[in-house]
């Protein structure tokens, strides 16, 4: 059972039963928790959240969780300030039915994993900053000094983590094609038998 594990803070989700929601043919989405009918955004604020769900076909019971959260890609991408450039689409697209298509999603996500990592060491580093009371102008310059070497140190290390992956992603190119062509001298050790 496929399911939408919208965590996004990395931390592992309470032991509940998982939310279940039913679309229907009239294209409404019916929460079966609160036995009511949700719309787009109540899911985007569900994703946010980070509650786990199931979107299934009311008629079929088919699990679609993957195409409600593209529906929402699709509205914040055609709405405000897009995550994504057209180049970059374009780009994903060609990787559909290439043979690096499972490669190229796995480094994708991993690559968001350690972008979230990294992102979520900021945050608690720079926990008491946006509290009102302890703020203060010199306390923004020591965080500010102190901040400077730490976020270089998150993006080395993000970059470092990014490099590791694509590299893992070549060696696994490398092996599938010498697999696929174990005859073709293209390849360091195609020839060692």
């Amino acid at each position: 059972m496929a399911q939408a594990k919208c965590d996004h803070t990395g931390d592992e989700a309470p032991s509940h039963a998982i939310r279940t929601l039913k679309k229907y043919p009239n294209r409404r989405l019916y929460d079966t928790q609160t036995s009511s009918y949700i719309t787009l955004a109540d899911v985007k604020k569900m994703v946010l959240d980070g509650q786990e769900f199931v979107v299934r076909d009311a008629k079929t019971n088919e699990d679609i969780t993957r195409s409600i959260l593209l529906q929402i890609i699709l509205e914040e991408e055609t709405g405000g300030v897009p995550m994504f450039s057209t180049n970059m689409l374009a780009q994903i697209i060609r990787f559909y039915g290439h043979t690096m298509q499972g490669l190229m999603g796995s480094y994708l996500e991993k690559n968001i994993q350690a972008f979230i990592e990294m992102q979520n060491r900021f945050a608690e580093q720079s926990k008491g900053m946006y509290d009102p009371k302890s703020f203060s102008p010199e306390l923004w310059t020591q965080f500010m000094k102190v901040q400077a070497p730490m976020m270089q140190g998150l993006m080395t290390n993000y970059l470092e983590q990014s490099k590791n992956i694509f590299v893992q992603m070549q060696e696994q190119m490398q092996k599938q094609a010498e697999s696929l062509m174990p005859g073709f001298g293209g390849f360091p050790g195609a020839n060692k038998r």
